[in-house]
């Protein structure tokens, strides 16, 4: 009879020994469970589609403990997750390998954990997950959606102590929150993997991220250096590695020097420049009274229209010849070369093409 299970080349489940048999070993991941003063929600927020409450008053209390205890469970039987440098990525069922890879087990397997702790791909990983929280969420599988808000919880913390890419991180729950939002309204209730009341502390959780960063403020350091103190061309220099416009008016709010600098017209030009092309120019041209080119409000304008160019230290990359997905690193050359790289290709650099976080969910697009 044809083979229907999973791959019989993997190590299978760990086992224990114990006084009445084996069992199997489960990690408890205690990563997301931080409810010790959750944010309660109104019952203006969650509603279904007929704007009615999914919990009653007299039921409030009794079912804000469940789903607590719900979501524990829910959280303290996480299996162990994946952390792989590379994955292949089969789309059809072979004599070897029955089935496909998905995007949940995708995202389980490759390590997203370690990779934020990487400052080059900090903003890769953050920007995936900001795609998948807008229109792939509810294609998770139940292990990668626990997977998906762990990440997530690192991501906060490590924000919250760094005090770096608050922006960002702002724009991903401000996404996440609205795409649960509506989840947990009538419209998709059907999809969603688990209890609801997961779903409603899993809401409460974004919600109360978003008090902690809008409550974030910067410490002031007194000693060395300030911007104030570092020459005009040096100032320059600074602003014109930025690569995003909001970050521009943000550091020229810092001081008047900066705010002045941060309006010169050669800054923008050369900032819609490098994100738009010319065509698109033509297409929205704001132009002053003087006759001289807006750039700055043309940057704001075309931003609304075209998706800005991506940048990113360090990405995923993918394996044409050989289907292999992997983060790019010395060490990883190395494994291929000393374990023998699967690709049997005479040029296998010609053959490695970066990913896009756009492109990495187009993978798995069947």
């Amino acid at each position: 009879m044809p083979f229907l299970g999973q791959d019989w080349r993997s190590p299978g489940w760990s086992w224990i020994k114990t006084e009445d048999g084996w069992k199997r070993c489960e990690s408890w991941s205690q990563d997301l469970e931080r409810e010790n003063n959750p944010r309660a929600l109104t019952h203006s927020v969650i509603l279904n589609s007929d704007d009615e409450e999914i919990f009653s008053n007299g039921e409030q209390e009794y079912t804000s403990k469940k789903r607590k205890k719900d979501h524990f469970r829910n959280d303290t039987n996480a299996q162990c997750f994946y952390r792989e440098k590379w994955i292949y990525v089969h789309k059809e069922s072979t004599r070897e390998r029955h089935g496909y890879c998905t995007l949940g087990e995708a995202f389980n397997r490759l390590d997203f954990s370690s990779a934020i702790q990487d400052i080059r791909r900090f903003t890769y990983v953050v920007k995936l997950l900001q795609l998948i929280a807008k229109s792939q969420l509810t294609s998770l599988s139940g292990v990668a959606q626990k997977n998906y808000f762990n990440i997530l919880d690192k991501i906060v913390q490590k924000v919250l102590d760094d005090h770096q890419n608050p922006r960002l991180i702002k724009d991903l729950l401000q996404d996440l929150s609205s795409t649960l939002c509506v989840l947990l309204r009538g419209v998709g209730k059907s999809v969603l993997v688990g209890n609801i009341n997961i779903w409603v502390c899993r809401l409460e959780t974004v919600l109360r991220w978003q008090q902690q960063l809008q409550d974030l403020q910067v410490t002031k350091v007194n000693d060395g250096l300030t911007l104030s103190d570092l020459p005009l061309h040096m100032l320059n220099n600074i602003l014109y590695r930025f690569s995003d416009g909001w970050d521009i008016v943000t550091l020229g709010q810092v001081t008047p020097t900066l705010s002045v600098l941060s309006e010169d017209r050669r800054l923008w030009k050369k900032l819609c420049q490098y994100h738009f092309a010319e065509k698109q120019f033509c297409r929205h041209l704001i132009v002053s009274e003087k006759g001289h080119v807006e750039w700055k409000l043309m940057y704001f304008a075309l931003q609304k229209h075209y998706p800005p160019r991506e940048q990113y230290g360090d990405t995923l990359h993918f394996c044409r010849h050989c289907s292999i997905l992997f983060w790019k690193d010395c060490r990883l050359a190395l494994l291929f070369k000393d374990s023998g790289h699967p690709c049997t290709a005479a040029d296998p650099d010609s053959c490695f093409m970066p990913v896009s976080p756009q492109h990495f969910i187009d993978l798995f697009k069947f």
